[in-house]
């Protein structure tokens, strides 16, 4: 035992005083590291629009970077998911906003080290963009101010695995039918399977790739955005083996 905890445990007036203060300070410390995107240790436990404004599209990637590094590490910041929620509760300040697919495995806050109020995350099978996915990154960047669109897809994804098998299964049929144009076009020598693994990432990273010119060209509100610099669009893939995130543009 310490002589500071010592000295109060036996009533040390001193001791107590100082205890209670080292205590206290740590708490203070523990409840101000939370959040993701700003780096400063003293900020709020929800992302304000002062913080989210005053980043630049590249700084706001790059912190994502920092997430997925720190969860590689196995080193995600201990966050006070309560905290979070009520500072949020009030209004929210995204920075970016995330097209994902909606395997179990690839989770954009938990792998990129984010909280509650940090990103708008929309999700579905293959990560393909439709009418109601525009608008609602359209109202994420032009009325909420996110300055990001990524798409993320991942390895051995199973919509990808689909399309290229031609599955057919109700309303999937329809949802796996916007997937195969990146399988044509896909540039590949090897055999073109949904088996070798190897191809179904490469039909995953054009996939994203199509993505992206597909939102630049059926969002005029999105491509006017990164015209002027507002916000960049941006592609990423997770490794489901690594837990790495690779961005591109």
């Amino acid at each position: 035992m310490c002589e500071t905890c010592e000295s109060a445990r036996r009533g040390n007036g001193t001791g107590r005083r100082l205890f209670l203060k080292l205590t206290s300070a740590a708490a203070m410390v523990g409840s101000a590291a939370g959040g993701a995107l700003v780096a400063s240790p003293a900020r709020a436990d929800a992302l304000t629009k002062e913080q989210r404004d005053s980043m630049t599209p590249d700084q706001i990637i790059k912190a994502m970077k920092r997430g997925n590094a720190r969860f590689r590490r196995g080193e995600r910041k201990a966050r006070n998911y309560l905290g979070e929620q009520k500072a949020s509760a009030s209004g929210q300040y995204p920075a970016a906003v995330l097209l994902s697919c909606i395997d179990s495995r690839a989770p954009a806050e938990v792998i990129m080290d984010l909280g509650i109020g940090d990103i708008f995350n929309c999700r579905v099978a293959g990560n393909v963009a439709n009418d109601d996915i525009l608008g609602s990154m359209e109202f994420a960047c032009a009325l909420s101010g996110a300055k990001v669109v990524l798409v993320m897809g991942h390895t051995s994804c199973g919509a990808i695995k689909g399309a290229i098998d031609n599955a057919e299964l109700g309303n999937l049929t329809g949802l796996l039918g916007k997937i195969k144009p990146a399988v044509e076009a896909t540039a590949y020598s090897g055999e073109r399977s949904a088996s070798n693994y190897t191809f179904v990432d490469a039909v995953a990273r054009k996939n994203v790739a199509m993505t992206l010119a597909n939102i630049r060209s059926g969002s005029p509100v999105l491509a006017e955005l990164e015209t002027k610099g507002a916000i960049k669009i941006a592609g990423a893939m997770y490794n489901l083996k690594t837990g790495e995130v690779e961005f591109f543009g």
